[in-house]
């Protein structure tokens, strides 16, 4: 059991450094958009198997057993640099555009992916 927990750890630590890495790299809007392109098949596999969600703050959440997390994590450094940008354009902060994003990806999920509800209940569309 305490193996187990170690290596839950190390994982969660290393994916959460590659996460800081990718976040401190500067990147162009094209470099995070072909990266995002590139996830998007592991992405919508893991959101039809019902494993991850898109929370009511416009990221990756996940509502099943963790897998892929690098991926997760991957696509949801991007979006937080999208956010910001977007953020520092508009005037307004990378929390307000996500909850705005969340909206429009509710709108355009495909039955059965999981949602969630801005009073953080979530929902199977």
């Amino acid at each position: 059991m305490k193996t187990r927990v170690l290596r839950k750890n190390g994982t969660l630590l290393l994916v959460t450094m590659a996460v800081a890495l990718l976040v401190a790299l500067p990147a162009t809007a094209q470099d995070i958009k072909a990266r995002m392109a590139a996830r998007l098949p592991v992405i919508d596999d893991l959101k039809a198997r019902g494993i991850v969600g898109e929370n009511n703050q416009g990221y990756l959440e996940f509502v099943g057993a963790p897998e892929k997390a690098e991926s997760v994590a991957a696509e949801n450094a991007d979006r937080r640099a999208v956010y910001a940008a977007i953020a520092r354009q508009t005037g307004t902060s990378p929390e307000a555009v996500g909850r705005q994003r969340a909206v429009q990806i509710a709108q355009k999920s495909l039955p059965g992916v999981r949602l969630q509800k801005p009073d953080g209940t979530w929902y199977t569309k």
